[in-house]
């Protein structure tokens, strides 16, 4: 596997832990509809959360979510209509960014950015 989908993998990984110490429950990880994915579906309390994970190895050209573009938050908005129809869902929901950026020192900061983003606007 490419260097950068392991670093993503990984990352995509220790967003997942992070979001479980801060008492998310994770539904789905990696879920995917026809060409569409979300990298975290989880609940924080009642609301259902999709959860959009950008991992670098490094911020020289910018940091990790800097790289959602408007074309991805629509992705993901779709997806996240496919997943409540799928689902039955009919509670609150929102769309958060979890952010990976690997350290001088080897390990890796993470910033969770709630209500990143709201599609349509």
């Amino acid at each position: 596997m490419a260097n950068h989908l392991d670093t993503g993998k990984h990352g995509e990984e220790i967003a997942v832990e992070y979001l479980r110490q801060q008492g998310f429950e994770i539904l789905e990880t990696n879920w995917r509809h026809r060409r569409l994915e979300v990298d975290i579906i989880a609940k924080d309390g009642s609301v259902l959360v999709f959860v959009e994970v950008k991992t670098r190895s490094y911020d020289y050209f910018g940091r990790p979510e800097e790289f959602i573009t408007p074309a991805k938050e629509r992705r993901i908005a779709e997806a996240a209509a496919a997943f409540m129809e799928l689902s039955g869902h009919d509670w609150a929901m929102r769309f958060d960014v979890v952010s990976v950026l690997k350290d001088k020192d080897g390990g890796f900061k993470v910033e969770h950015i709630r209500d990143a983003f709201f599609p349509g606007l």
